[in-house]
């Protein structure tokens, strides 16, 4: 299990730096190393909310936030989350659309590597934020992931902010479903891993590095290939291949 210790540390740097917290990355690592099932979901929660931790201080710190889209988005994801946490599925019939849908987002990033002109930006409704935030929150617990991974590009296919901005969203909406997935799965009975505590702490190294480079030093091109390269790595681990 060491092995799994500098892979937590680069998966952590990539998603940190486009606003994430690395979720489905850990659980497609932990599934190539044959973890047991009854570990990865909290391991990948408790990891998650360490380096989202970090990196919503960094983005938050450096004025990278909106918060008319954050807070409707998270009043209703965050009690779904906790809802989806307590449910076990059967992987079979959900993954593999999700991979799918990951797919299509990161070719669609991959084409527009820029930010659309300002003057394009939408601004959604609320029933509509309050609507998505709940399906991402339900999905996010149900997979154990913070739901970065689905935001994200919900927010930037969708014009509905800018790139640096929608990192400073995601990252504390990731937290958020993180805390209250983990509260659903520990409330299912799910005990905590005992390896959480090593795994955490080489998350925490790789979140506080990625996190810099995103919120300072890294152009939004950049930062959207990178988030391509974060949805493919979760499309993979959706798909159970």
């Amino acid at each position: 299990m060491t092995l799994l210790l500098p892979l937590f540390f680069l998966i952590a740097i990539l998603f940190a730096a486009v606003g994430h917290a690395g979720a489905s990355g850990y659980l497609a690592v932990m599934a190539l190393y044959d973890v047991p099932p009854e570990v990865m979901r909290p391991a990948a929660l408790i990891m998650n909310i360490v380096v989202a931790s970090i990196a919503a201080i960094r983005y938050l710190r450096a004025g990278l936030f909106n918060a008319r889209l954050f807070w409707p988005l998270a009043l209703c994801a965050i009690p779904l989350a906790f809802l989806g946490g307590l449910i076990t599925l059967p992987a079979g019939g959900y993954r593999p659309l999700v991979a799918l849908v990951l797919l299509w987002a990161a070719i669609q990033l991959w084409r527009h590597p820029a930010d659309p002109p300002a003057a394009t930006m939408r601004t959604p409704s609320l029933p509509l934020l309050l609507g998505a935030g709940g399906a991402l929150g339900l999905l996010s617990g149900l997979t154990g992931v913070g739901g970065g991974i689905f935001l994200s590009p919900l927010l930037l296919l969708g014009r509905w902010s800018p790139t640096r901005e929608v990192s400073g969203v995601v990252v504390l909406f990731v937290l958020c479903n993180s805390l209250a997935g983990l509260a659903g799965v520990l409330a299912s009975g799910t005990p905590l891993p005992s390896q959480a505590a090593w795994w955490a702490l080489a998350a925490a190294a790789g979140g506080l590095l990625g996190a810099e480079l995103g919120a300072r030093r890294l152009g939004v091109p950049i930062i959207r290939r990178l988030l391509v390269l974060v949805l493919l790595v979760a499309a993979f681990k959706m798909s159970g291949l």
